[in-house]
Order: C-alpha cells, then structure tokens, then sequence
C-alpha cells in the first residue's frame, strides 16, 4: 500500500492487468493472514467502521457519480484509515475480513476513478483490490474485483481482453462464489461480446446470468451486501444496452420493456444513461422524436451527476444523431448536451 507508488504513474493499459489477473486464477487465495508485532490492536469495531465508510460510500456514487466527493472520500478513508491498520495486529480470522473490507474499498476507490475519467488511478486500485482479496483469502470478492477489471476493459475498447477476464473470474470462482455473484460476471461477459459483435455468445452469456439470477433467487442462499444491486431489472437493463451494441433495436426495447423502473433519486446516473440507452435504440429504429424525448431525459439527469462515463452514453446518443443533424431540434439538443454538459463531440 505504498501511497506515492500506488498514486502515480501513467495511463492505462490492458497488459498492466497480465501479471495480477495470471496470479489471482493460479492462487486466488492466500493460506494465512494473521500479523503480529504492529502497535495497534485490529479488532471488529475497526472493521465496521471500513464497512461503514465501504456501504456509505456506494450510496453516494450511486445517486451522485464517482466524482462526487462524498463518493471520493472513500480513497482518503482508504489510506488514512485502512492502511495502517494492515500495519497493526491482527489474529487470522480478523485479518482475512480486514484485508476484504480493504480490498473492497480499494475497488471502491478504483470504481469512482474510473467512473470520472481516471483510468490510470482506477486501473492501480483495482490491481490493489485483486491482491488484497487474494490476501484474504476472498475468492467470491476477488472474483467481482476481476469482473469490474473486466468492464473497465471493455469500456476502454478491450474487448477480448475483457471477455477473457469475465470467463477466467467465472471459471476460478464457481462452486466457491454465490450464484448471484457468477450472475454479474456472465453480464459483463455478454456485454464484452456485444462490444466485439458476437451476437450468439453474447446472447449465451446472458442466458447464464439470467439462469444464475433465478438459482440465486430461487435458492436465498448468504450473499455479500455488494453484489444486492444485481437482480433481473438491472439485467435487462443491461441486456438493452448489449443489443443496441449489437445494432439490434427490436431486441433492446423489448428487454427494455422488461426493466423495472427505477428511482432516479436513488439510481440516478444508472437512470440518466439508461435513458441515453434506449433513446439511442430508438434512433437505431429510425424513430427520432421518441429518441431526443429519452435523450433530454437523460440530460435532465445527468446534469446533477459528475461521471465522464454517463457522458460517454450521451456522445454515443449524440452520434447516433447523425442522419438528422441538420434538423433544427437536432442542433438544439447538441447545443444543450455542449452547454449543460460540456460534451464537445
């Protein structure tokens, strides 16, 4: 956890992700975590306080993006609380659920990085959250750690790279890891080959996350408090999203017409680029007005969230603008998104 190390360097890059992806499917799990001979003491309290800091800090970026500083805050919480405890004592039980809550706030830090724009700083942390989940010998955790790796792979254009990440954290983590927990990474599976245009595995893919998305409530066996976002309305969510990748507008609004609706006070950037989604299918449909209709929706929400990802959706909804753009309502919507914001293309 060396601070200056850990904060700097240069952009991202997919092959930075070889070595600890390579390490984590070999040994996903270290065989002891106890420390002794540190000047502080780690008990539970000092856990639930990073649990705490880990829960409020996913409410914010939720409702606001990562760049809220609410949600940032929790890399302060990350080094000023959270490292030094790995300096103190601790037993093997306490250990192995001090260095997951870290881990876990590692990929937090990590998620509202990327979710701003700094892939560099996000790419660091979720390497950090790998070796820590590892560490503690978290195995369902390491593998949502390398799933989220995956997904920004993918949203960088690495396609393959990232389909390949998703399979491996499935592969090491079934039998080991809740069904709801191998639900996700099938998602982001699918949404990796919908990137790459492979329309049957992508469509495989998502069939055996929503297979895993029934077993996981079919079952109501324990699950982490993490992984509670991921039910059917997100995966069709983002099913819509894997076939307007995939061209295919029919094949989007209708999973669209089976995501539950949800509220934009709690979801808010989830809501404002769903929105830019599906506008951008009826685009797709050749249906302009009920596009731009989504497509100031979604600006209506976006505007009170910081998140450079959302605007990504809003330009990909821009460029789907191009047959009409000399249409007057066409040109005022551009105008809005460069005004309110601040996308230039």
């Amino acid at each position: 956890m060396n601070r200056r190390d850990f904060l700097t360097g240069s952009g991202f890059a997919v092959s930075a992700f070889t070595t600890p992806v390579t390490r984590w499917l070999v040994t996903p799990a270290d065989e002891a975590a106890g420390l002794t001979g540190g000047r502080k003491q780690v008990g539970r309290a000092d856990l639930e306080e990073l649990r705490d800091a880990a829960d409020e800090a996913r409410r914010w970026d939720s409702k606001y993006g990562g760049g809220n500083w609410k949600a940032n805050s929790v890399t302060a919480c990350l080094q000023e609380r959270a490292a030094p405890l790995l300096l103190g004592s601790f037993t093997d039980a306490v250990g192995r659920d001090l260095f997951s809550v870290t881990s876990e706030l590692s990929r937090l830090a990590g998620w509202t990085a990327f979710d701003v724009g700094q892939h560099d700083v996000a790419q660091r942390h979720f390497i950090q959250a790998l070796r820590l989940s590892r560490a503690g010998g978290d195995v369902e955790l390491g593998c949502y750690v390398l799933t989220t790796m995956a997904m920004q792979s993918l949203l960088r254009g690495f396609g393959s790279e990232a389909v390949d990440m998703a399979q491996g954290a499935f592969e090491r983590a079934k039998g080991r890891a809740a069904p709801r927990v191998l639900a996700f990474t099938k998602l982001i599976e699918a949404r990796a080959h919908a990137r790459e245009r492979d329309a049957r595995a992508a469509s495989r893919a998502l069939a055996a996350s929503e297979d895993l998305l029934g077993r996981a409530d079919a079952t109501g066996g324990p699950e982490p408090a993490w992984i509670d976002f991921y039910h059917h309305a997100r995966l069709s969510a983002d099913a819509a999203e894997v076939f307007r990748d995939l061209k295919n507008p029919k094949a989007a609004l209708a999973w669209n017409q089976r995501a539950a609706a949800m509220p934009s006070g709690v979801f808010t950037r989830s809501v404002g680029m769903r929105l830019a989604i599906v506008g951008t299918a009826h685009l797709q449909a050749r249906d302009l007005d009920h596009g731009l209709d989504l497509g100031n929706r979604s600006v209506d929400i976006l505007s009170r969230v910081r998140s450079s990802r959302a605007k990504d959706y809003v330009r990909e909804f821009n460029a789907a603008l191009a047959p009409w753009r000399h249409e007057p309502a066409v040109r005022e919507f551009v105008h809005r998104t460069r005004t309110e914001l601040g996308i230039v293309a």
